[in-house]
């Protein structure tokens, strides 16, 4: 197994509570974005991972439903924010953005800086060699504009 395989493998099966709930629908849509499936198929097939069991669930099944809902809005909104539009981007990379996007528009519980930062790990994780940086520049730039009005 290669360095990053094995890195991947140890962070896929650390992660708890809304940590754990974002890894784990990053995961989720990816396979949306891929397969197209949906709420129904996604959330079932989420809650037989064992990962599933550790996570925030109810914060899953929020951000999840939210994100399905919002997908247009959300891409629109990336690409505002970014040099490319929405379908050229990586399909982890917009995951991270949608899931970036939606707790910063609707989940205020949740510090800015903690939302941003964990879609950054992801991004680092999951991500190619410099995505972090675009997730990070995309998400911060929405923020600013955000938090203006």
């Amino acid at each position: 197994m290669s360095e990053s395989n094995k890195k991947n493998e140890e962070a896929r099966l650390t992660k708890k509570g809304r940590s754990g709930s974002r890894q784990l629908l990053l995961q989720t849509l990816y396979q949306y974005q891929l397969n197209g499936d949906g709420f129904d198929v996604l959330f079932s097939q989420s809650k037989q991972t064992k990962e599933f069991a550790r996570i925030d669930q109810a914060h899953f099944k929020c951000l999840l439903q939210e994100i399905l809902k919002d997908t247009d809005k959300l891409d629109k909104i990336s690409s505002e924010h970014s040099d490319r539009p929405s379908e050229q981007l990586d399909p982890i990379e917009r995951a991270i953005i949608w899931i970036g996007l939606i707790e910063l528009l609707s989940h205020e519980d949740t510090p800015a800086r903690v939302v941003i930062n964990e879609a950054i790990e992801l991004a680092k994780v999951y991500g190619s060699e410099d995505s972090y940086q675009f997730v990070n520049a995309v998400l911060d730039a929405f923020l600013k504009e955000h938090s203006a009005r």
